[in-house]
């Protein structure tokens, strides 16, 4: 058995669990980072596209190059890094694990910072009706094919669901020659971001077809064909727009599960809302010393939010152990009309930070937006949005001045006008 003491550790080595152990390391504390991969970077390691690090380091970058700027900045610094190693256990003070070399792992540390990420839904989350060929995979899954393993999963594919990652996937897959019918999406607006849906779609004449689902599948040993349908306002099958599409791939790109199993087992409290920890404006959930980063907390939408959250956590655990705890009651940061999910979810009224982002995400499509945040009717803050949508995330920035606006007493209240 392997036995450790470390002031920081991290778990997870992907955008959010590299860039919370530099942080942590930076400020001069002892830092293990833990992956139960064989190596580092997460799912960036088969995102080829572009579209990374234009906020981090202000430049287009790769899912792989993006990784291998915070790979080669790990290698240079004293943070130690334990790869093929799966946590098991984490209560405050101690995190429990296993791997080859060492057998069980039994650290004993300060702060632990969960960096996990987040898994794709499958077809048992979506409850697909027909047979169980195979050809059905998630967009991650067709991408893991494609860009690592240099293998075409179809030759004709229909992709359900409008997330992010199936819409790179269906000019991805374009371009490698497979026959793209179609995007299905359940619901009224895109999943994605508009720049996917301009550039993925659009740019290569791939239909985007809103409000509408697969609703059989048909094949026994391998997938033949899909029955698809439009649906009505109410979700229901409009029976005369059923219709049959031969294809041998169906990639699902329906939506994420946050890998909170740890969470859950360790007793953290989860917002019912987006399924992951509550957290306070350091980032710290309901159990004292253990904080969160990046999508095991809420999904964000660009990989620069993921490292940003990574180190608000990682100076939220220094501070902690540093002995720089607020000592007064935290306020509800609350969502308010027409924002479906924020974070973080409490505030400290005796926070010393010099500044507070909040993360948020809106119900429905704006133009000339205005959001609002308030507190016990008092207006704090209006911020002005040229456009808003489900599927793009907004940040919004208090700084020293708006903080000191703040009381200690009712929540904070962020709403969209």
């Amino acid at each position: 058995m392997l036995k450790e003491k470390v002031d920081v550790t991290v778990i997870g080595g992907g955008p959010a669990g590299m860039a919370a152990a530099l942080e942590a390391d930076s400020l001069g504390k002892n830092t293990l980072l833990i992956e139960r991969n064989p190596s580092l970077g997460g799912i960036l390691q088969q995102c080829i596209h572009d579209g990374f690090g234009l906020q981090t380091f202000k430049e287009q970058l790769s899912g792989p190059q993006y990784a291998e700027r915070f790979i080669e900045k790990l290698a240079k610094s004293r943070v130690r890094v334990m790869t093929d190693t799966m946590v098991t256990d984490l209560k405050e003070g101690r995190v429990r694990g296993q791997n080859p070399k060492d057998g069980m792992v039994d650290i004993e540390s300060k702060t632990t910072i969960l960096a996990m990420g987040c898994r794709e839904r499958t077809r048992n989350q979506i409850f697909i009706p027909g047979t169980r060929p195979s050809g059905i995979m998630t967009a991650g899954k067709a991408q893991y094919f494609l860009n690592l393993e240099g293998y075409l999963p179809g030759k004709k594919a229909v992709i359900l669901g409008s997330g992010d990652i199936g819409l790179i996937m269906a000019r991805r897959m374009h371009l490698e020659g497979i026959d793209v019918e179609g995007v299905y999406e359940v619901m009224d607006h895109p999943g994605g971001l508009q720049r996917n849906i301009e550039q993925c779609l659009h740019d290569y004449n791939i239909p985007l077809h809103l409000s509408s689902t697969v609703t059989q599948v048909f094949g026994k040993n391998h997938l033949e064909g899909l029955e698809v349908c439009k649906l009505d306002k109410n979700g229901d099958p409009i029976e005369e727009s059923r219709r049959y599409i031969a294809c041998d791939l169906l990639v699902l790109s329906v939506g994420l599960i946050l890998e909170n199993e740890l969470s859950l087992k360790a007793g953290i409290e989860l917002s019912k809302a987006s399924k992951g920890p509550l957290l306070d404006e350091s980032f710290m959930t309901s159990l004292p010393g253990i904080f969160a980063a990046g999508n095991v907390s809420i999904v964000y939408d660009l990989v620069d939010y993921v490292s940003q959250s990574a180190e608000f956590a990682a100076r939220g655990a220094v501070n902690y152990i540093d002995g720089k705890r607020p000592v007064k009651k935290p306020l509800p940061i609350l969502p308010g009309d027409r924002v479906s999910l924020l974070i973080p979810n409490f505030y400290h009224p005796d926070y010393k930070g010099d500044s507070l982002s909040l993360y948020l995400r809106v119900t429905e499509e704006k133009f000339k937006a205005q959001l609002s945040l308030s507190q016990g009717g008092k207006l704090i803050k209006k911020i002005k949005q040229l456009v808003v949508r489900p599927a793009q995330m907004v940040v919004v920035r208090l700084g020293k001045e708006e903080l000191s606006k703040l009381n200690d007493k009712d929540p904070i209240v962020i709403s969209m006008e």
